[in-house]
């Protein structure tokens, strides 16, 4: 196949892997603890570890796409912002 139309750098695609990786091991986790115990956090709405998962993932490429418009194409920074974006998300959404 010809990737080529894409800027495949090891940060961008440690990105993607991640998504990935997490959406499947939301998977599982669903998988073997249903449901997931919704709760209410800071944004006062009751959110599952789903709704968690796709807020972090949305804030997520949203850091990116700021980190290269603003800071250059070493998307390093952005993804270590972007963990500490989601352990937020999930610990207080």
């Amino acid at each position: 196949m010809n990737f080529t139309w894409m800027a495949w750098t090891l940060p961008t695609a440690l990105f993607f892997i991640g998504i990935f990786t997490l959406i499947a091991a939301m998977g599982v986790w669903e998988y073997l603890s249903p449901g997931g115990g919704p709760r209410v956090g800071i944004l006062r709405f009751e959110t599952t570890r789903g709704d968690r998962l796709f807020v972090s993932l949305l804030g997520s490429a949203f850091i990116h796409l700021a980190w290269l418009g603003l800071g250059g194409p070493s998307l390093w920074w952005a993804l270590a912002l972007s963990v500490v974006y989601a352990i937020g998300v999930f610990r207080f959404v």
